[in-house]
């Protein structure tokens, strides 16, 4: 260890890194352990509680670095990381300052919400999940790597893999959806598209899972409100897309804002150490959302010595702007109230995820100029994500078989989304660039070219309330409310139309009416928009409408009217091209749901996975019954359910069958389908596989997801699709919380969304 010591006190030079030229020599790799270990013995107390500091970067520009705040505490060594900050330059000047200045010299963590893409922007979370395809969402994980590390960033808060069943949540349009089967496999192919298995490599960056946990069922779906559910639910519905996260590697997490049992889980010991260390062997370390220490002063857990205390010892590492740690470590170590282990061992995760990122080999290595002019938003990246962004679109109606559209005659492009730039990357994505975003309008005239005339009107402001549009246009998301009269707006709008063959009418959500401290009452499209769709439809004239959307929406009035509807979220940076793609056939949809669309905001929270009572609906046709489990007023059914999508083609399953009926606990059974493309188009296929325990220790839902296969099938062409099934698709969480399989009586179910009737049983046996 002497040795170690010595090579140290030369200034790393043990990686061959030379902080005065900034080059690299032949390089002695000392072993993670020992490495760490040494440096943690010439730390002081302060230096340590240094290191579980991330300030944000208070918006640094280039040439201030040295003479700004937080560079006054780097060189100080009272900094672990920065967040916030964009550009290989103002990463390395700020790098510079701690690898130069500073006693030890530590390199700083970079991290940044790359949410759904970096400067090259990829669907919203939600969207990208409606792909249900893991390749294509692992594949833009690693192009948001490669972008964001070329330009500095080396951590991102990402994924989010937050299971919601209420779309009043704004942040749902983060996650995944409603399902913890699927939202595994997209927190498994997120991490891995991130790191993909080797932090060494220059064009990976440290992922982080959150936020942990339960913070997409918040009471009344409002933001940050509290979150009450059973432990069972927990294991069963809540955390499986976390623990996916931990098994694939990832390596950090972030603690959620929300309560668990009382406590917050930026201080609740049970779950950041008993649950996300002891039961799934997590080694990385826990970073705090953004003030979450102090945030629990206002949960009524004490001041900020207690409560920052109280995070160290539940097993948070790292304080996210609160400062709770930097302040009252110290004191606390003093009463007794934390100890110096606890210290220790926090610095040692940071210290090890650095190492792990090769910061201590070269600290500059994600700050390579060139890197930064020739990998962020390439022509590839972006016809990449056009690609992606074609298979999130899902289309929830096309009557009489009104898309695609042709290329040709006049189409009126009409609504305050229709070329709103700004909108089209969606919620969450701080890196893009706004002004290179493709809209509808613009996406529309490259995608038809000279064959076809394109009319454009904005017809509508995103709703009568300038008050409203402003709180859901922020971050420089402008839709530039139009000051005219609602009435001189219309009349404009349907002036066009009558001069046109068709109308595309771009209505929905503005980008910021989702996402963070969104939440929203009314689920339905504003209403000056609705009136603006209503006069459309009344001109005689076919309609297509283009959806925007973070959340689930209501829409009952718009599928009873309206005779075609492409649900197109938030597509990100090459947003109009993609749906452009899809309106002409050049593209045929193949998204299917991963969240469930209520009939009314008063069926939320509304998912496919429910369980019985003891009183259900007997009568599957939505008609009341009295002493029953259903409404007064409206069908139990969703408007669509999860899994729903249509294609420009027809799909038809046939001869289901299954390999045996009966298994037992290490024997395999396999369920297969036919599927034939009998439409006229060539198209890809989501195929579902859903499981029923009917008798179980505990109740168990009506359904759930256990399988799915995308394909594609040229048009008349067969394929048989199979799956197989072992026991551990039939194991659960029962009271005492062990993951067991029971024997009984199953259903299988495969189709093309949750609502599927192609059924067959099997038995588990001991």
């Amino acid at each position: 260890m002497n040795k170690i010591l010595i090579m140290m006190l030369l200034g790393f030079s043990c990686f061959g890194y030379s902080q005065k030229k900034e080059s690299k020599k032949a390089i002695t790799v000392i072993p993670k352990a020992e490495f760490v270990a040494a440096l943690l013995s010439k730390m002081t107390l302060d230096e340590k509680i240094g290191q579980l500091n991330l300030p944000t970067s208070g918006d640094i520009t280039t040439g201030q670095a040295n003479s700004s705040n937080v560079a006054k505490k780097i060189e100080e060594g009272q900094v672990g990381g920065l967040f916030n900050i964009k550009s290989v330059q103002k990463i390395r000047e700020v790098q510079k300052i701690a690898v130069e200045k500073s006693r030890l010299k530590i390199p700083l963590l970079f991290g940044m919400d790359v949410i759904h893409g970096y400067e090259t922007t990829f669907p919203i979370p939600l969207g990208l999940s409606c792909s249900w395809d893991m390749k294509l969402i692992e594949r833009s994980a690693q192009i948001a790597a490669q972008e964001a590390s070329a330009d500095g960033i080396n951590w991102t808060f990402s994924p989010m893999v937050d299971i919601s069943r209420d779309p009043r949540w704004g942040r749902v349009s983060e996650g995944s959806g409603e399902d913890p089967f699927l939202g595994s496999q997209i927190a498994k192919a997120m991490v891995n598209g991130y790191q993909q298995n080797d932090l060494s490599k220059n064009n990976t960056i440290l992922s982080c899972v959150k936020h942990f946990a339960l913070y997409g069922a918040p009471e009344a779906g409002r933001d940050y409100n509290t979150v009450d559910m059973s432990r069972i639910k927990m294991y069963n519905d809540y955390f499986p897309p976390y623990k996916a996260a931990v098994d694939a590697g990832v390596g950090s997490a972030m603690a959620s804002f929300n309560e668990i049992d009382g406590i917050p889980a930026t201080g609740n010991k049970w779950l950041m150490t008993d649950v996300l260390r002891k039961q799934w062997g997590f080694k990385g370390f826990v970073v705090t959302d953004f003030t979450g220490i102090p945030e629990m002063i206002e949960h009524g857990m004490g001041d900020l010595q207690t409560v920052s205390a109280l995070a160290l010892n539940a097993g948070v590492e790292m304080d996210m702007v609160g400062e709770g740690f930097l302040t009252t470590l110290k004191k606390s170590l003093n009463e007794n109230k934390v100890s110096i282990e606890q210290i220790d061992n926090a610095v040692r995760l940071i210290l090890n995820a650095k190492y792990d990122l090769g910061l201590f080999q070269d600290p500059y290595k994600y700050c390579d100029i060139k890197r930064a002019t020739t990998e962020i938003f390439t022509n590839n990246n972006r016809a990449e994500a056009r690609k992606i962004a074609a298979q999130s679109l899902v289309l929830l109606k096309n009557q009489n078989q009104l898309l695609p559209l042709k290329k040709s005659g006049t189409i009126a492009v009409i609504g305050p989304l229709a070329d709103a730039k700004e909108n089209m990357a969606g919620t969450w994505s701080v890196a893009t660039n706004m002004e290179k975003s493709v809209p509808l309008l613009a996406g529309i005239k490259s995608v038809v070219g000279n064959t076809t005339k394109v009319l454009y009107a904005k017809g509508s402001n995103l709703d009568y309330d300038a008050a409203f549009e402003e709180k859901a246009t922020m971050f420089g998301k402008t839709l530039h409310r139009d000051n005219r009269t609602s009435a001189e707006l219309l009349a404009e709008a349907l002036k066009i139309a009558s001069q046109s063959d068709v109308i595309i009418a771009a209505l929905g959500e503005s980008a910021e009416m989702s996402g963070e401290s969104s939440s929203r009452t009314n689920l339905e499209i504003p209403q000056a928009q609705k009136d603006l769709l209503q006069e459309l439809l009344k001109t005689g004239k076919p309609v297509v409408l283009v959806l925007f959307t973070g959340r689930p929406l209501v829409l009952v009035q718009e599928n009873e009217s309206v005779p075609a509807i492409l649900n197109t979220w938030f597509a990100g940076s090459e947003a109009g091209s993609a749906i452009a793609d899809v309106l002409f056939g050049d593209e045929n949809p193949s998204g299917k749901l991963t969240a469930t669309f209520p009939r009314s905001v008063g069926q939320v929270p509304i998912y496919y996975n429910q369980k019985n009572t003891g009183r259900p609906l007997a009568n599957k046709d939505g008609k009341f019954e009295k002493f029953r489990s259903n409404y007064i007023d409206l069908r139990n059914e969703p408007l669509f359910p999860f899994g729903f999508g249509l294609s420009y083609t027809t799909f038809e399953y046939s001869n289901l069958k299954i390999s045996s009926d009966t298994m037992n606990f290490k024997d395999k059974i396999t369920v297969s389908v036919s599927v034939t493309n009998s439409g006229n188009y060539d198209g890809k296929e989501v195929v579902q596989l859903y499981i029923r325990d009917l008798v179980g220790s505990v109740t168990r839902p009506i359904k759930e997801l256990k399988g799915f296969q995308k394909i594609v099938l040229k048009k008349g062409a067969t394929q048989t699709v199979t799956f197989e099934i072992s026991v551990e698709e039939l194991k659960f969480y029962n009271t005492d919380l062990e993951f067991i399989a029971e024997p009984g009586d199953f259903q299988v179910f495969v189709g093309t969304n949750s609502d599927t009737d192609k059924m067959l049983s099997f038995k588990l046996i001991k």
